[in-house]
């Protein structure tokens, strides 16, 4: 367990955090949340101790591990990708070393009948025991389990990290953190370079892991499906929601209007008692019951509404000129990289103002057809662009290759042409770069400002066709929304690349679904393919092999969904009683309430019974987590 007690933070002489205080419990997956600036990633840092408390303090039991994913590497490893894997046993991986060298000392030894080396013998024995107990022979299965679930496969395992893009050294970077199984893992950002197919197992996986888990993410899904808490900072402070982040919007925002209710409330008490206080100040027989209320309103602690960040992308593309009826037209197009095919005979025509969504598994060709369009890599068969078409291309890495030298005004003031020129600042100001903002170099960027940097220095080219290659990756929700609805309004074509199922929804008229080196339009938007796919969502849709396997599934898995229920219904009760006991504890070291205890002759008794159940219910627990790990 993680204890937060009291904790503050000053920044500039202003408390980012004042006297926060809440605790982690195992099993618990955590939903962090909060507007720009709140102190999301501050509060990451100081949970992982590169940043000290001004007041307050962390507890946490002596031998409590952390993983953090981050959403930058610090290094890039030059072993390959099993080699590097493997540095997440590190015990394992020490005992491996001992073991090797009492071999090698054995063999060199010829004095088989001496206590030393009958000594030897003994301690060989015990750390191959050790090794086994602690699972020594199956870490390179577990490792390709994990590894295999985030989208490598076999062939993959020899390749060097280095030679990797840096989306998938991420990938490396995650299984790591799962194969070591801390206490409590920490993801920023972690489904920014996933795949659906990815997400998914990525869900199960944490759905069910024995420790706990505190993500930083800008997917819904991601955190409807995973998480069980959300907590929210908010003016310095925690509101701590027992509830995945979709009904947590509910709560929240039924929260904020008895907020304002009660704030509108007291401004009515106070414009009264100002009335009340002029009135009586002047006479000398109300003198000092008007002075009785000045103290009154001095004592009154003025009731705050949380404030939303409005702060948020507003912008619009460029009117296009005007292109041919056919926009795009592929035909018989292949693509191989060495002996990976990757499209054979790919047809397609895309015509003027359509809005074209290109969904499929990471390694199904998607990014590599659009670079194909734009001519940026050499291809088989043809792919011509319609008459007067002119191409506005955002890449999944576009943010990385912007000069981390130039200040953000240079970055587009240099890229800005004639009248765009005089229209820098307010572009800027528009993606939320405005004052000191526009002096900053690029390499300080966050990755969410990056791509709106990007985003703004593709809007100085005019273009009638765009193609958007995973343009949510980083940006908040409320830029995702302000994105999506400025492709709605567009007048031009659109391909949009994206595993963002809610980014989708009501954005396109054309499906394109990539599988098997081949491509098939479904007319419609996501929702309406979905449904002709006769799947609930567009993450199944990814995973139709898992939904097969399932099927096929022996009896005995059937009673996983039963399992799974009772380990929530269990996670509840031990909840519940975990406050019952941390409340009469805290009572407890109150002067008033232990006296009130006292006078009961069953509080203690409730209480020793509270704790007995408590031991149960957490024996239970750790035999559920066990089976379904399992």
């Amino acid at each position: 367990m993680l204890r937060i007690n009291n904790v503050s933070i000053h920044f500039g002489g202003k408390p980012l955090f004042d006297k926060m205080t809440f605790q982690i419990v195992k099993g618990e997956r955590i939903g962090l949340t909060g507007k720009n600036g709140a102190g999301k990633s501050t509060l990451l840092n100081m949970i992982m101790g590169h940043l000290s408390p001004s007041e307050g303090n962390l507890e946490t039991p002596t031998t409590y591990s952390i993983g953090h994913l981050s959403q930058d590497l610090d290094e890039v490893s030059d072993l390959t990708v099993l080699e590097e894997a493997k540095k997440a046993f590190v015990a394992l991986n020490n005992l491996e070393a001992e073991i090797e060298e009492v071999q090698n000392q054995l063999v060199t030894r010829t004095d088989y009948e001496s206590d030393s080396y009958m000594s030897l013998i003994n301690d060989l024995t015990e750390k191959e025991q050790l090794l086994h107990q602690l699972g020594g022979q199956n870490t390179e299965e577990l490792i390709e389990k994990v590894l295999k679930g985030l989208g490598f496969v076999s062939s993959d395992m020899t390749k060097l990290v280095s030679s990797l893009s840096g989306g998938w050294q991420m990938r490396v970077e995650l299984a790591k953190i799962l194969l070591q199984q801390p206490d409590l893992i920490l993801l920023d950002e972690p489904t920014n370079h996933l795949d659906i197919e990815s997400i998914i197992w990525l869900e199960e996986y944490l759905t069910t892991y024995p420790g706990s888990v505190l993500v930083v993410s800008h997917d819904k899904a991601f955190l409807d499906n995973v998480t069980n808490r959300t907590i929210e900072i908010v003016l310095g402070k925690i509101e701590d929601y027992k509830c995945n982040y979709s009904k947590y919007l509910v709560q929240r925002q039924e929260r904020i209007e008895k907020q304002q209710q009660a704030k509108k409330n007291q401004e009515d008490f106070i414009k009264q008692t100002e009335r009340n206080i002029e009135k009586f100040r002047a006479k000398a027989s109300k003198a000092k019951f008007a002075q009785s209320l000045i103290k009154k309103l001095d004592k009154l602690e003025v009731i705050e509404v949380d404030g939303s960040d409005n702060s948020s992308m507003n912008f619009k593309f460029q009117e296009p000129n005007r292109s041919g009826d056919i926009v795009v037209k592929v035909e018989n197009a292949s693509k191989a990289f060495g002996d990976n095919q990757v499209l054979k005979n790919v047809n397609l025509e895309i015509n003027r103002g359509e809005k074209v969504a290109f969904v499929g598994k990471n390694g199904m060709g998607k990014t590599t057809l659009a670079r194909m369009i734009l001519n940026e890599i050499d291809y088989d068969g043809n792919i011509n662009l319609g008459h007067n078409v002119e191409v506005g291309f955002f890449a999944q890495h576009q943010a990385e290759i912007l000069d981390g030298n130039r200040t953000v005004f240079e970055t587009i003031d240099d890229a800005a042409t004639n009248e765009m020129r005089t229209r820098v600042r307010s572009l800027l100001g528009s993606f939320l770069f405005s004052g000191d903002d526009t002096e900053k170099k690029v390499k300080v960027l966050s990755g969410g400002e990056r791509n709106r940097l990007a985003l703004c220095k593709m809007l100085l080219e005019p273009a009638n066709l765009l193609v958007l290659d995973e343009p949510t990756n980083h940006l908040d929700m409320v830029s995702k929304d302000k994105l999506k609805q400025a492709i709605n309004n567009y007048t031009g074509t659109v391909i949009v690349v994206s595993h963002d199922r809610d980014f989708l929804q009501g954005l396109t008229e054309k499906v394109v679904e990539f599988k098997d080196q081949n491509i098939k339009e479904h007319i419609g938007d996501i929702n309406e393919f979905l449904s002709k796919r006769e799947v609930e969502s567009f993450r199944e849709f990814e995973q139709n092999k898992k939904i097969e396997e399932q099927k096929n599934a022996p009896k005995e898995k059937k009673n996983l969904h039963k399992q799974r229920k009772e380990f929530k219904s269990v996670e509840k009760k031990i909840e519940t009683l975990e406050k019952k006991i941390s409340e009469f504890e805290a009572r407890l070291k109150d002067y008033d309430e232990y006296q009130k205890i006292q006078e009961d002759p069953t509080a203690f008794k409730t209480h020793e019974e509270n704790k007995a159940k408590l031991d149960e219910l957490m024996e239970r627990w750790e035999i559920l987590s066990i089976e379904l790990e399992e």
